[in-house]
């Protein structure tokens, strides 16, 4: 990719912090697009799957023909990013999901649902994310309980020194909601991590 072009990074924008994330993306250098089709899909140069809920997002990506494609698009090694529920979407495997839920996958990692509790255990920490400290806000959040050999871990968290931040080549997810705080550093390196692919 040309250094002088920005990347265009998409926000899958089937439910979830779609508008938050887009505006992260743009102060984080890159051009921010909505994706709902797979043609969509096809234009950009990464892809964010947003927070919101994992369940809700899998049937929605199932209804609009989407499950396949985004599948697809990662396996052949699309950089893509996912937050909380979209860290959900992009593992392997999950415990604690519905019957039957389906994930989009690309990460050796086990996730488990919900983990630290429910909406009224939601909770902020600062944490080292990468080398850099964060504020994160978690809401209703999952944490990785195992993660394969070519899985980096980016950040942990408190209770239990919990995985809370994971990298496997091209993909990046993050139990927490970088789009809720006003810093870009988790964007900024998701956008480098496109330019450099």
């Amino acid at each position: 990719m040309p250094a002088s072009r920005p990347p265009t990074i998409g926000v899958l924008a089937l439910q979830g912090d779609v508008r938050e994330h887009l505006r992260m993306l743009t102060e984080a250098g890159a051009r921010a697009v909505a994706v709902r089709r797979p043609a969509e899909l096809e234009a950009v140069d990464g892809l964010v799957v947003p927070g919101g809920e994992s369940t809700t997002m899998w049937k929605l990506a199932d209804t609009f023909e989407m499950l396949e494609p985004l599948r697809m698009r990662i396996k052949a090694g699309m950089p893509a990013y996912g937050s909380c529920a979209g860290m959900i979407m992009l593992a392997d495997r999950i415990e604690d999901g519905i019957a039957g839920q389906q994930t989009i996958g690309g990460i050796d990692m086990v996730v488990r649902r919900n983990a630290f509790g429910r909406q009224v255990d939601s909770f902020e920490a600062d944490l080292d994310f990468a080398g850099d400290a964060v504020h994160a806000v978690f809401i209703r959040a999952p944490w990785v309980e195992s993660v394969g050999p070519d899985v980096v871990v980016l950040g942990r968290a408190q209770p239990g020194d919990r995985i809370v931040a994971v990298r496997q080549g091209p993909l990046l997810a993050t139990s927490f909601h970088p789009e809720l705080t006003g810093d870009t550093r988790v964007h900024r390196y998701f956008v480098d991590m496109v330019r450099e692919l």
